[in-house]
């Protein structure tokens, strides 16, 4: 049977039986029923009324010292001990604890006989014990597991967002609440399909019932809903207002913590599969009809959003974008734009490109343009750009506002801010920026960064080259350092010998030494350029 349940913060949490049971100062008996390890009390309450139904909300202890029942109620048919207790467990009442003296001085057999009969546990309270001592001891065990409790959902909420912060959020966030929970947590998309999955396998029967109660809560008002099937508790969370994605939660048991804990994770998926709004969804839709039917691109770029009034977007960036590990999906493609601080996402092959709209800084001009060499100079005439106050980029942007910063997970290559215009030319720095970045395992390069030759290979990498191309020469220090010196001076040998201190006939002997133990045309001025190459890399 389906049922809406609103979220709200976790009751108190119920205490075991037992744990009130190993309180030595209490000294508390349990005489008959079933294990205490399994019986959990949600309160205390004290009646003597011989119909406690009315005043108990169920869970709790019923203290009771007998005044209600007859002294000579050991006789048969004196008191109807079997309709007390009856009244008790209709009322959902955990246990019953009697209290000996002032007026009995045992438990009754009857009462006894009774609760056995119908599975109601019955706790013997000694002389020496006040009811409101019991009470208090109940009070503190639910206040010591409300703590407990507490940063257990803490610590969940910390989990889930390091979660959502990776690469691969929504999976991620998925397996952790999986665990959390020791169940099954499933991301369902708007037509009721799987998009993702963490956790134990359910059965067919579960399975089957948590992708109905998905569908339940995407067409009633309420946006959550629980039910129990085969021994599992089901709950479903309507991913935000009528975008259609669901979270589905199957866990064998379920704690006091399980639905705020669930709660937080469905609001970080949410978050997580949510567009990201720059502008609203019609004017991108008609900005997109536009540009089918002829319109130019710098015509519909205002109609992308990004800025209102003088504050308007005139220039973007392309960003293309390589997860460090696997291979990017919708999700994952929308959390990056988002991060970013655009919906303007494409996700094709293993690339993911964003359109970001630039931040005033990097719009105004200033005088600085990207030439076709990738390198930034600033225009004849104009005065270098000023670089603007930490923090004052907009999300997703540098700490100087300077464009897109490098985002977790990903590696990225960021184009010049250019005019709509622009934007083919922007894909392809991108694209170059990109391919850069992965050569040199940088988290982002920009076009307007200029590398250095030698970075575009890996430090590692270029020593063991550097290393192989020398071992020839690599035992005689002095032809190393000779050809060293003759390269860095443009193969003048006169100067060589005055740098190294010996005659130049000797650099002559040495150099050509070198030619010949390398097997390389030291005229070729590609072979001076790669043994310079190794030069600059070789290190001891």
């Amino acid at each position: 049977m389906q049922e809406t349940a609103v979220p709200s913060a976790p009751p108190t949490p119920p205490v075991s039986l037992a744990a009130l049971l190993s309180r030595d100062d209490l000294g508390l008996r349990q005489i008959t029923g079933p294990p205490a390890g399994e019986v959990t009390i949600h309160g205390a309450h004290t009646s003597e009324m011989s119909d406690p139904y009315p005043y108990l909300l169920g869970g709790e202890l019923l203290l009771t010292a007998g005044v209600h029942i007859p002294e000579a109620a050991g006789r048969p048919g004196s008191f109807d001990f079997d309709g007390y207790v009856a009244r008790i467990v209709a009322a959902g009442g955990a246990a019953l604890g009697f209290g000996v003296a002032p007026v009995h001085d045992t438990v009754p057999a009857g009462l006894v006989a009774a609760c056995e009969e119908h599975g109601l546990p019955l706790v013997e309270v000694p002389p020496r014990t006040t009811f409101s001592g019991v009470a208090r001891a109940v009070w503190q065990l639910m206040a010591r597991a409300r703590l407990s409790e507490l940063r257990r959902i803490t610590q969940a909420q910390q989990g889930l967002a390091a979660a959502a912060s990776r690469p691969d959020p929504v999976p991620s966030v998925l397996r952790r609440l999986a665990g959390r929970l020791e169940g099954r947590a499933v991301l369902y998309g708007p037509e009721g399909a799987e998009i993702a999955a963490a956790g134990r396998e359910p059965g067919d029967e579960v399975r089957r019932a948590l992708a109905e109660l998905a569908r339940f809560v995407t067409g009633h008002p309420s946006s959550t809903a629980t039910d129990t099937v085969a021994g599992t508790r089901l709950a479903a969370y309507a991913l935000g207002p009528g975008r259609g994605f669901v979270l589905g939660v199957a866990a064998p048991h379920r704690e006091s913590g399980d639905h705020t804990i669930a709660s937080v994770a469905a609001v970080l998926l949410s978050l997580l599969t949510g567009e990201h709004q720059s502008g609203t969804g019609a004017a991108r839709s008609s900005a997109l009809v536009r540009l089918l039917l002829g319109a130019r691109r710098e015509e519909v770029a205002p109609l992308l959003g990004g800025g209102e009034g003088d504050g308007a977007v005139t220039r973007w960036y392309v960003v293309h974008a390589r997860p460090d590990t696997g291979a990017p999906d919708a999700v994952s493609a929308s959390a990056l734009g988002a991060a970013l601080g655009s919906p303007l996402v494409d996700a094709a092959d293993d690339v993911v490109r964003v359109l970001v709209p630039a931040p005033p800084q990097a719009e105004g001009g200033g005088g600085v343009r990207p030439e076709g060499d990738g390198i930034v100079r600033p225009e004849a005439g104009a005065a270098a750009p000023r670089k603007p106050p930490a923090g004052s980029g907009p999300a997703g942007s540098g700490p100087s506002g300077s464009g897109p910063a490098a985002q977790p997970g990903w590696t990225l290559g960021v184009s010049a801010p250019v005019a709509p215009a622009e934007w083919p030319a922007a894909d392809a720095q991108a694209a170059r920026a990109l391919a850069r970045a992965r050569a040199t395992r940088s988290a982002l390069v920009r076009h307007a960064e200029r590398p250095e030759f030698a970075d575009l290979v890996p430090p590692g990498e270029a020593e063991a080259h550097a290393r192989a191309l020398l071992a020839p020469i690599g035992g005689v220090p002095a032809l190393a350092e000779t050809l060293r010196a003759w390269l860095s001076l443009h193969g003048s040998w006169d100067r060589t010998a005055v740098a190294l201190s010996v005659h130049r006939n000797t650099v002559r002997q040495r150099i050509a030494r070198c030619a010949a133990l390398l097997g390389a045309d030291l005229d070729d001025p590609d072979v001076r350029m790669e043994l310079w190459f190794a030069l600059r890399h070789l290190r001891g």
